[in-house]
């Protein structure tokens, strides 16, 4: 009896090391693919030997760690790296996880760092053959640069009326994490057609793949489309006001009276300086010792504000101020009255869609291969732990045990780092704030003015000295928009270029800002400030 009890108390740990074991290996079966870059992937993963990618993939240390990752090492250089699976995955059944690490350590101004989930490929296709016409079932991960600034998820689908592959883009995707850590993202496809996206673990976005709301374009097509053959009649009227053609312009009506006429009425202020210049050369400025008159031309002192004008009301030649002229009515026009003829805004008939389908459940294509296939300004971006799964605590497991020791020690040194005052750039709290008005662009009814806001911030972010006039700029928008959604519309949206601040006006010129405009803003602000014209007060 002793020796049957002895026998079932050393059995007891070796069962429980038995269900650990099975356990594991349930797990371990749930796994499609896990790459953690550990040892280097030559031989395991097939860089492209396509002419258009010269950018050198290297397995390197992770900044501040010893975990190692797959590092894009050059700067302004187009990737491509792919590691086919053992045998293809179908997606149609039960949840499936994309997840996968990515550290940006040198920032991101303009490139991507998402991956490509390959579709199989045509007979004789090569993995060195891997390129942007590859296709691909699903595109997932950060991208930014100009306007787009997102986490994207796109699903390539089949209409199965045409046979042809449609992109589908998930619509108001969140955006990418400003800074310079390392962050987890990941896509969980659900059995009841649902996709939500996790950044660090933390749901940012949830949409249904049968939704219209929820992608763009919608996956199952409209039932009724406009008739691309129906035409506008000729004689379709769609003026709903028209000037009054019996209206006649009034006898007294001067359409040449100016605008503006001087005040008769204003007196000179008392004091006003006539004979004193508004600016003054500079008594203390003195010629460069390496002036050369005959290459420089003669020397000119810089100017400064006439510091005798600081006490008067004004200096220089006094003029008259201008004044609303009373007498002005600019331009006749005809009163506008309601057009007997309208008809209307004009649309072509609705018709059946040819190309309409129903679906229950999306056509996944199965996944063949994984790529990355980017185009990047930034060197230093570090790809890892790359993982496709079908069970979500899988995934969790693998966050809080590869990723999130990473971030947590990353995380404080920044946090040391940001208390640290900046000599120049962006302080760790301009950063916090970029970080929230990047949020805050992603909001949906923002849509409209969202790549005139990012341009903003770009270029706030590289000009710190117009910050102030960028967030005005922007808050102003958003406060008209809301007053805009609350009020009917009565109220114009103004938009960002309008915004009155001549600096942000200024920054939203274009889609990026050379060193050349740089520099010269640097110069403007340099130059010595001219006094404010007061000949008018």
């Amino acid at each position: 009896m002793m020796e049957a009890r002895s026998i079932h108390r050393l059995s007891s740990p070796a069962l429980l090391l038995v269900l650990s074991c099975l356990v594991f290996q349930i797990r371990a079966s749930n796994v499609i693919l896990y790459e953690s870059f550990d040892e280097s992937f030559e031989g395991r993963w097939i860089t492209s030997e396509k002419d258009d990618y010269k950018g050198v993939w290297k397995h390197s240390k992770s900044d501040g760690h010893e975990d190692y990752g797959l590092l894009a090492s050059e700067k302004a250089r187009k990737y491509a790296i792919v590691k086919e699976l053992e045998e293809n995955y179908s997606l149609k059944d039960g949840t499936v996880v994309l997840q996968y690490e990515v550290r940006l350590q040198d920032g991101l101004e303009c490139g991507g760092a998402y991956l490509k989930y390959l579709r199989p490929q045509e007979a004789g296709w090569k993995a060195k053959e891997f390129n942007n016409e590859s296709p691909y079932t699903i595109m997932f991960g950060p991208d930014k640069c100009g306007s787009t600034n997102k986490v994207h998820f796109i699903l390539k689908h089949k209409n199965p009326k045409t046979g042809e592959y449609v992109e589908h883009h998930l619509k108001y995707p969140p955006s990418v994490p400003y800074d310079k850590l390392t962050h987890v993202y990941t896509a969980i496809l659900t059995s009841d057609n649902e996709v939500k996206i996790l950044i660090d673990g933390e749901e940012k976005k949830k949409g249904n793949f049968l939704s219209a709301d929820d992608f763009e374009p919608a996956l199952i097509p409209s039932k009724m489309i406009p008739d691309p053959e129906d035409k506008k009649p000729g004689d379709w009227d769609e003026r709903a006001k028209i000037p009054d053609p019996d209206a006649v312009k009034p006898d007294d009506w001067d359409e040449d009276a100016p605008m503006e006429i001087e005040d008769e009425d204003a007196v000179k202020p008392e004091g006003w300086l006539d004979d004193e210049p508004e600016e003054i050369d500079d008594p203390e400025a003195t010629k460069p010792e390496d002036w050369d008159d005959e290459e420089d031309g003669e020397f000119e002192a810089p100017k400064i504000d006439n510091p005798k004008c600081e006490a008067a009301p004004g200096c220089g030649e006094w003029k008259k101020p201008m004044k609303r002229n009373p007498a002005y009515k600019g331009k006749w026009h005809a009163p506008m009255i309601d057009n007997p003829n309208y008809k209307g805004i004009w649309k072509p008939r609705d018709i059946p869609n040819p190309e309409y389908f129903e679906l229950d459940k999306p056509d996944f294509e199965p996944i063949a291969a994984v790529g990355i296939e980017i185009w990047t300004m930034q060197d230093g971006i570090l790809f890892d732990n790359i993982l496709i799964t079908s069970d979500e605590k899988v995934a969790e497991s693998y966050r809080d045990t590869a990723w999130k020791p990473k971030f947590d020690v990353e995380k404080e040194k920044q946090k040391k780092e940001d208390d640290v005052p900046e000599s120049s750039g962006l302080s760790g709290l301009h950063k916090k704030v970029f970080d929230i008005l990047y949020k805050v662009a992603n909001v949906p009814f923002l849509e409209p003015h969202k790549p005139k806001i990012l341009d903003l911030l770009e270029k706030a972010e590289k000009q710190p000295n117009i910050t102030l006039g960028v967030l005005v700029a922007i808050v102003i928008v958003i406060l008209t928009v809301i007053s805009k959604i609350l009020f009917g519309g009565k109220k114009k949206v103004r938009s960002v270029a309008e915004a009155p601040t001549e600096t942000a006006e200024q920054s939203a010129d274009g889609q990026g800002t050379s060193a050349e405009e740089i520099n010269e803003g640097e110069k403007e602000d340099a130059a010595p400030r001219r006094r404010t014209n007061r000949r008018e007060t």
